[in-house]
């Protein structure tokens, strides 16, 4: 199946208008299969002949599904277990069961987690490449929160989160440490912090507060990098398709 470049390129979802996929076949930024190619009506093969965008694989989007749901609180990032089920916990699975079929379904994962308690921007997706590359601690992938807290929050507990603090975990005995990663922090009340910061680990936002003597009472993931829950029209427990395109452009080449 042989495609024109510019309809391949448009199918993708990676750019936002026709004149944006003009603009970057003419200054040189596509190749096919390691060629540049500056003719906007070449014709190809796309399963054969890689497309690169600044060095970037861009594919066709309908290989995998992958949508953009708002959390809601009370939900597990996870399939549930027996015992999870005897305690009538809910999986953010069981929210796409009337609206995929079975075959999808079966195959949904969560990029990434937010804890039981937590609500906000989540992406779920048959796509087990999606996952890891914003999930990978080298891609230094900025998640951004809100956070709720018990307290004021100090400019020195500020400080102490923009540089890193160092959190222990004790687990069945057994006690393992590390120093967070300086984070952005920007104080929008007394009680409510913005925080950016580029790892994932475990209930590390609440842990970060912990460290500091500070208790999180909600927290909420307003985004990813240049992927904003506000720019969609999503009430709690809503969610949307979102192109493999749409992500890449907001997340990998966001700034």
């Amino acid at each position: 199946m042989k495609l024109r470049l510019h309809q391949f390129l448009s199918k993708t979802g990676f750019f936002s208008s026709k004149r944006e996929v003009k603009e970057a076949i003419w200054n040189g930024d596509i190749t096919v299969n390691g060629s540049v190619v500056k003719e906007i009506s070449f014709q190809f093969n796309p399963k054969t002949k890689p497309v690169l965008y600044r060095g970037q694989r861009l594919e066709l989007t309908n290989e995998h599904t992958t949508f953009l749901l708002y959390k809601p609180r009370g939900y597990l990032c996870s399939r549930l277990s027996e015992q999870e089920r005897s305690l009538n916990k809910r999986s953010v699975f069981e929210l796409f069961r009337e609206s995929v079929d079975s075959s999808t379904y079966e195959r949904l994962v969560t990029v990434g987690r937010l804890d039981e308690a937590t609500t906000g921007l989540l992406l779920v997706t048959t796509d087990g490449g999606l996952v890891h590359d914003i999930t990978s601690p080298e891609h230094d992938i900025r998640k951004i929160y809100e956070a709720i807290t018990r307290d004021s929050v100090s400019s020195s507990q500020m400080k102490s989160l923009e540089q890193g603090v160092d959190i222990h975990i004790e687990d069945s005995g057994v006690t393992t440490s590390y120093t967070s990663r300086p984070a952005e922090v920007h104080q929008i009340e007394p009680d409510i912090i913005e925080l950016t910061i580029q790892e994932g680990k475990k209930r590390q936002v609440r842990r970060m507060f912990e460290a500091v003597g500070n208790e999180v009472v909600h927290l909420h993931r307003l985004g990813i990098e240049g992927l904003h829950l506000s720019n969609y029209d999503l009430e709690l427990g809503d969610f949307c398709p979102i192109q493999k395109g749409e992500i890449t452009r907001l997340i990998f080449h966001h700034g």
